[in-house]
């Protein structure tokens, strides 16, 4: 059976990486992995859904039991991407997408090569400061704190297969289908389904 692909998003906090999947979510088949995380819940968040919420023993008990594809510690909180149901879609032929912070996806490209990484922009560093002020959810000492992070996050953006600017999310969501489009065309990725390996000559349903 074929693979499904792995698809990375992650981007400087602020940049609309969770409002792109959700409009994403409603235009492609995709599944979406819910990361784990020691934080508090924000309002209006669901365990489950929109994180699962587990306390730090919890957490930790899972890295010693090599349960999460990716893990990290984030603003003194931790965060975590389950390994097993994140392989199970894969091998299933499902797509999967991960919305994930820059030091997770750069550890699951490690693992992970061949997924698909996409790095997303803001459409200038002022519209960052606004949409994270807007959050209503940071002290001015963490709001501090993560407008330094994101200039530094910036930097890993060569780190990855493909930048998106979140100017307009339906424009940035259509440059993103396009981009998963491409990636199943990619002929490393389906040689297999139209070459024959031992002839080396393509399938007969290629020729229709």
């Amino acid at each position: 059976m074929k693979k499904g692909l792995l698809i990375v998003i992650s981007g400087p906090s602020g940049a609309g990486k969770g409002t792109i999947c959700k409009a994403l979510l409603e235009k492609q088949d995709l599944w979406i992995s819910v990361s784990a995380t020691t934080r508090k819940p924000r309002k209006g968040e669901i365990d489950g859904k929109s994180y699962f919420f587990l306390d730090v023993d919890e957490f930790k008990d899972r890295i010693e039991n090599d349960g999460f594809l990716e893990y990290a510690e984030v603003y003194g909180n931790y965060y975590g991407t389950p390994k097993a149901s994140v392989n199970e879609k894969i091998n299933n032929g499902e797509d999967v997408i991960l919305e994930i912070d820059i030091q997770g996806a750069l550890k699951v490209k490690e693992n992970y090569p061949e997924g698909v990484f996409i790095f997303i922009l803001p459409p200038s560093m002022d519209e960052l400061k606004k949409r994270i002020i807007g959050r209503g959810s940071e002290t001015p000492e963490s709001l501090m704190r993560r407008f330094k992070s994101a200039y530094k996050e910036l930097n890993y953006v060569s780190k990855y297969n493909y930048a998106v600017i979140n100017d307009k999310v339906d424009i940035a969501v259509s440059k993103i289908q396009a981009i998963i489009a491409a990636e199943k065309c990619r002929v490393d990725r389906i040689k297999e389904n139209i070459i024959d390996s031992k002839e080396g000559i393509v399938h007969e349903q290629f020729y229709d």
